[in-house]
């Protein structure tokens, strides 16, 4: 039996700010329907993902915006993925070297932080 993780949600003070911050940097905007008063739900998908995260208001949920930090998200080049966020205009970190990969951080606008990882080439190793 497969389980796949379909939806991550992300805490936002600003869902507008919130969704073109991410389509800025390339995320595909999939849904944003108000279904009643009070209820917003924003659904976006980072390229090439199969996982999508999502956002909005009255959707009850227990974080704060701005503590979601663990998300983890694999790239295959850490160096061009830092170069793409800083020419977009976002601050990011990096790129930091490990033994497990190459990661490059960064922070949406209320402060959620993302971690990109470039995994090593483990068919080089021995």
């Amino acid at each position: 039996m497969d389980w796949k993780i379909e939806l991550i949600f992300v805490p936002v003070t600003d869902v507008d700010r919130a969704k073109d911050f991410y389509v800025k940097i390339g995320f595909n905007a999939d849904h944003d329907q108000t279904p009643m008063d009070g209820l917003r739900f924003v659904q976006m998908t980072p390229p090439g993902s199969a996982c999508s995260i999502a956002f909005g208001t009255g959707l009850g949920l227990d974080m704060e915006p701005g503590s979601q930090n663990t998300i983890q998200v694999v790239v295959p080049d850490a160096d061009e993925a830092l170069a793409h966020l800083r020419g977009l205009g976002v601050e990011a970190e990096g790129v930091d070297d490990q033994a497990w990969g190459r990661f490059v951080t960064f922070d949406d606008p209320d402060g959620n932080t993302w971690t990109l990882q470039e995994l090593p080439d483990y068919s080089a190793m021995s």
